[in-house]
């Protein structure tokens, strides 16, 4: 019985004192689906980074014009220095589809991030104020999240006179905004009623303090693992509005939605020219759909053992 009770206690010793975070990321280290979307991630924000050195050839040169033949629909093949071929422009597929995917991550990193810092704002008003305030918040956040995401982007898009890679990443973020909103009130609301800020009520703590300091950073991370969800989203519908000719109108940078959208006319024919980029844009999407998901459910203490 003694050695029984002293095993036991041994066990419970063990375990005891671990964080909700060491306890997620012990976890996220054994699961496969996790370590695929952080490896897809890894090579993507890589590629991003040194795509400016890693391609073969300026993207924006037309070094393979004189094999366009536009009466016969004929582009550059695969040939030696460049294994992809060429585009309609004649310059060379791989090195744009290296800088592309440096364009595609500017637009979503800064669509999510313009949205998160939105969303902050009202979800802590609504959460934080509470009232009239939550009530005015909530009713606003209802409206955009009722319209269809992409719909809703797509009419932001189209508002502005001259369509640049700013006017996307501004309507994909703005979409984006009630999705932290929602979430963020809904997590202060939980920490509203929690000991710790009850604690510092009765304490007689400032309620600017007990927000600022106790309800919010304790309800931030759901919203930050909600974000690694959203990037994938922001990806693919600024793909959308480039794809729709709302994106950059400067060819010469390329984006992998604008590089989908210029072979609209030569798909038939040409189907590799849309295959590479869309392509990268689902497994890009993937990855960040893959992590967000494992990391959302390794740090729901419902999960927790």
């Amino acid at each position: 019985m003694v050695l029984g009770l002293s095993a036991k206690k041994e066990k419970i010793d063990a375990t005891a004192g671990v964080s909700l975070t060491a306890s997620a990321w012990k976890r996220l280290k054994r699961s496969p689906v996790f370590l695929t979307g952080a490896v897809i991630i890894g090579i993507f924000i890589a590629v991003s980074a040194l795509s400016p050195w890693l391609a073969p050839h300026d993207p924006a040169s037309p070094m393979l014009i004189d094999q366009v033949v536009k009466a016969r629909n004929e582009i550059p093949v695969a040939q030696p220095g460049h294994p992809l071929g060429g585009d309609l422009q004649g310059r060379d597929f791989l090195s744009r589809l290296l800088v592309g995917s440096q364009q595609t991550l500017i637009v979503g990193v800064g669509a999510t991030v313009i949205g998160l810092t939105g969303g902050l704002i009202l979800g802590t008003l609504a959460g934080a104020l509470g009232g009239w305030v939550d009530s005015f918040v909530m009713r606003i956040v209802d409206v955009m999240l009722s319209l269809p995401s992409l719909l809703l982007a797509f009419s932001i898009a189209a508002m502005f006179a001259r369509p640049s890679q700013f006017t996307v990443i501004l309507a994909v973020s703005i979409v984006q905004i009630p999705v932290f909103a929602r979430l963020l009130r809904g997590s202060m609301l939980a920490q509203r009623h929690s000991d710790h800020v009850l604690a510092a009520t009765a304490l007689g703590v400032k309620k600017g303090a007990i927000v600022f300091r106790h309800m919010l950073p304790n309800s931030l991370g759901p919203v930050i693992v909600q974000s690694t969800l959203v990037l994938a989203t922001a990806i693919i519908e600024a793909a959308a509005l480039s794809f729709l000719g709302l994106g950059n109108p400067d060819d010469r940078v390329p984006e992998w939605g604008q590089m989908l959208g210029d072979v609209q006319k030569v798909f038939d024919t040409h189907p590799h020219l849309a295959a590479w980029p869309a392509i990268c844009i689902i497994i890009v999407a993937l990855g960040f759909t893959l992590m967000g998901e494992t990391l959302r459910e390794a740090l729901d203490p419902k999960n927790r053992r």
